[in-house]
């Protein structure tokens, strides 16, 4: 394989279990070495620690690939099975790296630390034991599919919202915060995640920021069922978003294992 070059930057918010499932699997396959894969997962990131050294671990038992769920209360779709307190700390996250073969699973804390007016920000990750995960199911995925479903969603809930006479951009700096948030915070990605994954990644992750933003904004002038409606199609965007996201994630760790062609 060849050696990793500069990051490139994606123009989407990538959750920091899908950075660190990516960089780590490239460095199981000896695209670089562990702690620089570290490093490039968390750039954003003023410190980090907790339980990483389970990476090297997982590694020397043979592990070749980390893969990424993007959970929410009500929905551990992608999950491994694990104990309440895996879920519970999985769910609230919104995220959690877990290797497949040997069953083991790395939960982020993202905080903010230091005396106000002077933060930083740190990733405390906290290691929990599950059970093996059968990869039969991501391998079964194309990018071609997860992209196709991913626009197919995105058209459905937007043309919901035209239907609400939902205009969020209109008279609000909401377009501008949005353009800025995305400017903002841009990770990279190994060189050797494949360009359509990049791509679905990149869309998957403004879907979601995008509509975090929107949801955020809370009511919209519109009458209450209305307001509650724009809310929940906004949800469930946010929902498709992310499992597009963690899918793609998945098929381009294991492609980069070489556990599925380039």
């Amino acid at each position: 394989m060849p050696a990793q070059s500069d990051q490139r930057d994606s123009s989407a918010l990538l959750p920091v279990s899908v950075r660190l499932a990516l960089w780590c699997t490239a460095a199981y396959a000896g695209q670089l070495p562990l702690p620089q894969a570290l490093a490039r997962a968390h750039p954003d990131v003023d410190h980090v620690g907790g339980d990483l050294s389970r990476l090297e671990l997982w590694r020397d038992l043979g592990e070749s690939v980390v893969l990424v769920s993007l959970p929410r209360p009500g929905d551990v779709t992608g999950m491994p099975s694990g104990s309440l307190d895996l879920v519970g700390a999985a769910t609230a996250a919104g995220e959690c790296a877990f290797v497949p073969g040997i069953g083991g699973a790395l939960v982020p804390a993202v905080e903010a630390f230091g005396p106000e007016g002077d933060q930083g920000t740190q990733v405390v990750w906290t290691a929990y034991d599950c059970d093996p995960v059968p990869t039969h199911r991501v391998e079964a995925l194309s990018l071609g599919e997860i992209e196709m479903r991913l626009r197919e969603d995105l058209l459905s809930h937007t043309s919901d919202l035209e239907d609400l006479d939902v205009r969020p951009w209109a008279g609000s700096d909401m377009r501008r915060i949005a353009d800025e948030r995305l400017a903002h915070r841009a990770w990279g990605v190994p060189e050797s995640v494949p360009r359509r994954a990049l791509r679905v990644l990149s869309l998957a992750g403004t879907v979601s920021e995008t509509a975090d933003l929107g949801l955020e904004a809370g009511p919209t002038g519109l009458n209450s069922v209305a307001n509650t409606a724009h809310r929940a199609v906004l949800t469930q965007l946010r929902h498709v978003a992310e499992r597009a996201l963690a899918d793609a994630t998945n098929v381009a760790a294991l492609t980069i294992a070489g556990a599925l062609p380039s």
